[in-house]
C-alpha cells in the first residue's frame, strides 16, 4: 500500500495494491499495520455507511463539533468523485487550504482526514457511490457545513457542471463567516485529541519532526 500525505497535515491518500485475476479484483482498503505506522494511530470504527450521487452532486463542506470531532476514510465504490479535504482548523498554519483526490473504483485509492478538518465531493458520473468509514457515528447535532461554492475556498471543482446541492449546504455560511460566528473547531482543540502526536508547545505532529519540508 502506498501512503501520501496531502497538503493538509491530518489528511493522507491511501493507494492499495489492486489483486485482478479472471474473477475479477480483490483489494484491502485499510490495514491496521500500514495505517497505524501512517497517522500513528489505529482507525477508531464508529460508522460504516454510502451515498449514491447523480453527476454534478456536491457533498459538503462537512465537519464536526470538536470535542468530539470525528475522522473519516471515504473511498469510491462505483463511478467517480472529485475529493476534497479542507484545513478549518482555526490557527492552524493551513488554515483555509484544501487538497483534492480523485476517487474511482479502478485505482481503488482512498482518503483519510482527522477530526476538524473539512470533507466534500463532487460526483463526477451518474451513480456514483462513495463509501465512509468513520471513527463516531452521524450526530446532526455536532455536523456543520461550510459552503462548497465559497469563492474565497475556490475548492476545485470542474467547469460546465450543473450542481447539485441540498437545502442546507445551499444555506451554510462562508468559511469567513463560520469563522467570524466561532462555529469552526480550532487547531489546539484537535491537536488535543492526539497528544502523543503533537508535545506541548510544538506545532508538528511527531511523526513529521525531523523529515524535510
Amino acid at each position: 500500500m502506498k501512503i501520501r500525505e496531502l497538503a493538509i497535515a491530518g489528511a493522507y491518500e491511501f493507494t492499495p495494491d489492486v489483486h485482478r485475476d479472471e474473477r475479477g479484483m480483490f483489494v484491502a482498503h485499510y490495514t491496521e499495520a500500514a495505517f497505524r505506522e501512517a497517522v500513528g494511530y489505529p482507525m477508531r470504527l464508529g460508522q460504516i455507511h454510502h451515498s449514491h450521487s447523480r453527476r454534478g452532486t456536491v457533498r459538503g463542506v462537512h465537519y464536526e463539533d470538536v470535542p468530539p470531532g470525528q475522522a473519516k476514510t471515504v473511498s469510491c465504490a462505483a463511478g467517480a468523485l472529485l475529493d476534497a479535504v479542507v484545513d478549518l482548523r482555526v490557527g492552524s498554519p493551513t488554515f483555509g487550504r484544501w487538497d483534492s483526490v480523485l476517487l474511482d473504483p479502478h485505482t481503488c485509492r482512498a482518503v483519510y482526514l482527522e477530526e476538524g478538518l473539512g470533507h466534500a465531493f463532487v460526483a463526477l458520473e451518474d451513480d456514483t457511490v462513495a463509501a465512509y468509514v468513520t471513527s463516531t457515528e452521524y450526530d446532526p447535532a455536532t455536523e456543520h457545513e461550510v459552503h462548497p461554492l465559497d469563492p474565497a475556498l475556490g475548492l476545485p471543482w470542474p467547469a460546465g457542471m450543473e450542481y447539485l446541492l441540498s437545502e442546507r449546504d445551499r444555506d451554510a455560511p462562508t468559511l469567513a463567516e463560520a469563522r467570524d460566528a466561532g462555529l469552526l473547531p480550532t487547531y489546539d482543540s484537535c491537536r488535543a485529541l492526539h497528544p502523543g502526536l503533537y508535545p506541548p508547545g510544538d506545532r508538528t505532529p511527531a511523526r513529521h519532526r525531523g523529515t524535510p519540508a
